[in-house]
């Protein structure tokens, strides 16, 4: 497959693009990461979700530790071509490090953020350091 593809994606100074993760079946938006061009090609070729981890400066092949890949059932682009939504299947029903469904589980009320998704699995048993 050509990589002409990839230099449509209008990528930040950094080289990076923002990558949003979102169940293909219920649409919920699940988590926001990060591309590299390395990383959105390897998505491609997977068929699995590789993100661009800052605090790590690596590639980050979600699921790796974890076991809860993404698998991807679609690669979409936005209009202004700056950000990347992926449609995907996430194994195991975690997206998130704190072992909730997706990262969004805070709502802001009464001027507090407040955790209104309960945790599926205890993060210490998922992330086994």
């Amino acid at each position: 497959m050509s990589e002409a593809w990839l230099g449509k994606v209008k990528w930040n100074d950094e080289g990076l693009v923002p990558a949003i993760a979102q169940d293909a079946t219920s649409g919920d938006i699940l988590m926001v990461a990060w591309m590299n061009r390395e990383a959105l090609k390897q998505t491609a070729e997977r068929g699995e979700a590789v993100y661009w981890s800052r605090s790590r400066r690596k590639l980050w092949h979600k699921g790796e530790e974890s076991g809860h890949v993404q698998k991807v059932k679609e690669i979409r682009i936005d209009c202004d071509e700056d950000v990347i939504l992926l449609k995907v299947e996430q194994v195991g029903g975690i997206a998130c490090h704190t072992g909730r469904r997706s990262c969004f589980f805070q709502r802001l009320q009464d001027g507090e953020w407040q955790a209104v998704e309960p945790v599926l699995r205890d993060p210490h048993e998922i992330y086994r350091r």
